[in-house]
């Protein structure tokens, strides 16, 4: 592979490093959710919440379509819960690493 190849993908994974946008990830497996959806379970105002959006938009993560004066965001791949799924088993491996360092 490539470096370019590695920069796209070091992309992705930038768009996915923030609390907030695995929230709007977890929320999207559920389905297409709008933008008002989407504020309500980050907790944050719009235009903190669009710009997380858009963020994930150019890395390729998620989609959207306008409805009149709504907008709805869906993943793009849905592949990337698999990925998320990976970090939780990190996570998991970490915690009994931790667990065993302190028995």
């Amino acid at each position: 592979m490539n470096k370019r190849a590695y920069e796209e993908r070091a992309k992705i994974i930038k768009a996915l490093a923030h609390p907030s946008r695995l929230i709007i990830v977890d929320a999207l497996t559920d389905g297409e959710k709008c933008v008002c959806e989407l504020r309500q379970l980050v907790g944050s105002d719009m235009s903190t919440v669009s710009k997380h959006l858009s963020v994930m938009k150019e890395a390729g993560i998620v989609d959207d379509r306008k409805v009149g004066q709504q907008v709805f965001y869906s993943l793009r791949c849905p592949c990337i819960v698999s990925f998320l799924g990976c970090v939780e088993d990190v996570m998991k491996a970490n915690a009994r690493r931790k667990m065993e360092l302190v028995a």
